[in-house]
């Protein structure tokens, strides 16, 4: 049986109240971040959240409520200021037949390697090289973060890539390794292969549930936007403790890869991430079937 068209009504004093507590929750990581960049200074973690991450603070901030919902009160008009909303008598709802015949193809890509993700075991034990490998055999000032020390000579640092196995799955890193790591790592994955190698224990895979959640904005609920980035945010900061940049004096302390001890801390985020995005993951999943069933393809 199928699901109503509006199984949720929101009047305008609830909908007003999570669209208040969105802009909130989102205003404390967005706002450090204009400061900083109104100043002109750089971070080594946190801007790559914004940067590499190509979703504007102010998209961030906006709230939708996502498929499914219909806003009622005078105020619901304010989102018709977007093509995706379309008003009724009754409200005003986002509405999937405004998806582009370009969108839908990447939402069935989407769809099939979230898919793919969530049928593939997780793998663990690549003890964060990846970081390392970007910058293997690199010159001082070819290091990207140059402006702050590593933790070890560019030799040592070497020794360390070269006595671990490199195990890299994600290719949106690979990309990044230097051409001396590349012949390293034992997966060489391309852009037409990714289905084939991406899996939920890779900390970067996880993070990218924020880059699927923002690429479908507006049909995803803000609220799954949010929840994504919060779990990016947190591997993020991981992700650079774990490198061989020293970051102690923004107070990230290291995950040291180097030592055994630091290689089971590491597995054991690993871990809690895989654990945090599988729910995540279902929800984006069922969320792009939502909607391509709401809008099927041409016959």
């Amino acid at each position: 049986m199928l699901a109503p068209p509006f199984p949720v009504l929101l009047a305008e004093p609830e909908w007003r109240e999570r669209k208040r507590a969105h802009e909130e929750r989102i205003g404390a990581w967005i706002e450090p971040h204009l400061a900083r960049a109104a100043r002109g200074e750089k971070h080594p973690v946190y801007d790559f959240l914004f940067n590499y991450y190509s979703f504007r603070p102010s998209w961030l901030r906006q709230w939708h409520p996502g498929p499914g919902v219909l806003l009622t009160g005078e105020g619901a008009r304010e989102f018709l200021r977007w093509p995706e909303y379309r008003e009724t008598r009754d409200g005003v709802s986002i509405d999937p037949a405004t998806l582009s015949e370009k969108r839908r193809a990447s939402l069935v890509w989407m769809r099939d390697l979230l898919a793919a993700i969530t049928a593939r075991p997780p793998a663990f034990g690549c003890s964060g090289l990846h970081e390392w490998a970007m910058i293997y055999r690199q010159t001082p000032d070819e290091i990207r973060h140059h402006a702050w020390p590593l933790r070890f000579p560019p030799d040592e640092l070497a020794r360390i890539v070269e006595s671990q196995p490199v195990r890299c799955t994600h290719f949106d890193a690979f990309r990044f390794f230097t051409a001396p790591a590349r012949p390293l790592n034992k997966f060489q994955p391309e852009r037409a292969t990714v289905p084939a190698h991406e899996q939920s224990g890779c900390l970067h895979a996880n993070m990218d549930l924020y880059k699927w959640a923002f690429k479908l904005a507006p049909f995803t609920p803000a609220e799954l936007i949010a929840d994504c980035f919060a779990l990016a945010r947190d591997i993020r900061e991981t992700d650079m403790c774990a490198s061989p940049y020293d970051l102690r004096a923004l107070g990230f302390g290291p995950v040291p890869i180097e030592t055994p001890e630091g290689r089971l801390e590491y597995e054991r985020r690993q871990r809690t991430f895989t654990a945090r995005g599988e729910p995540l993951r279902a929800r984006l999943l069922a969320l792009c079937e939502r909607l391509l069933d709401d809008h099927p393809a041409p016959v």
